[in-house]
């Protein structure tokens, strides 16, 4: 456990390096809260409420969806595994005495909470420089509960990239896979808009998946809505969370024999 929480501190003080990174995913997520206020302010214009929303409800979600988002830093796993099989350096993670799946979790989570820090800061300056009406829920369960599939789903999203990533060890470009990826979990995972102005129909399909447990639900958990489908969305981000922690390794094992690379 000591060594992958020095793997998630080595890479929380690395991104130091990157502070401008960190800075443009701050005002990025800024700039998607000011577009939703100025969309949104417009569409509540003309009504009080829109699919169960009012206004200050509307807000307050995509400022912890556009949060959920942009601190899910997934992403950069599967192209850093996939470029590393690509220039023959995965050998490095090969031979390093942790876990492939877990080094990468813990990697990811120290830039993170790195991240976290400035998104954070961010969020609270929007908020308060502009007066804007927030709503939470003060119930501590529901807070708790959020917290918790806010962790599991990130950690799914980890495990996903890190499947899409070690590909790369039959596939030569998984590219594609990636493109995919990012622009159907961008939707389903309901950063874009919230899921529930989508018909029933397709929400009920969407909950036997974990992307509405990732950013959708917490998000309105948090500002106290579908309390109800808590404990539920936990359940089933811990069933996808042990299907994939036993599909990585098996395809990290029947992958990982038909690399060539070389070089540390």
């Amino acid at each position: 456990m000591n060594k992958y929480l020095e793997v998630a501190k080595i890479s929380f003080k690395a991104q130091i390096v990157y502070i401008f990174d960190v800075c443009i995913a701050a005002v990025y997520m800024v700039t998607k809260i000011l577009f939703a206020y100025v969309l949104w302010g417009a569409v509540f214009r003309e009504n009080e409420t829109v699919a169960g929303f009012t206004y200050p409800a509307m807000f307050t979600y995509y400022i912890f969806s556009s949060f959920l988002s942009q601190i899910e830093l997934s992403g950069n796993v599967s192209e850093e595994i996939s470029s590393s099989i690509r220039r023959g350096t995965f050998s490095k993670f090969m031979v390093i005495p942790a876990g492939t799946q877990t080094y990468f979790i813990a990697q990811t989570f120290g830039v993170m909470l790195f991240y976290l820090v400035f998104i954070l800061a961010a969020s609270v300056a929007w908020t308060v420089l502009f007066r804007a009406r927030f709503m939470m829920t003060s119930n501590p369960v529901l807070i708790l509960e959020a917290i918790i599939m806010i962790i599991l789903g990130l950690v799914f999203m980890i495990q996903l990239n890190y499947f899409l990533g070690i590909l790369a060890f039959k596939y030569l470009d998984i590219s594609a896979f990636l493109m995919i990826k990012s622009n159907v979990v961008a939707f389903i995972t309901g950063s874009l808009v919230p899921l529930s102005l989508l018909p029933d129909a397709v929400i009920t399909v969407m909950r036997i998946f974990p992307f509405y447990y990732v950013t959708y639900l917490p998000s309105m958990l948090l500002i106290g809505k579908n309390t109800e489908e808590a404990l539920t969305g936990i359940i089933v981000l811990s069933a996808w969370f042990l299907l994939f922690t036993v599909l990585n390794k098996i395809a990290y094992n029947k992958l990982r024999v038909i690399y060539d690379g070389v070089g540390i």
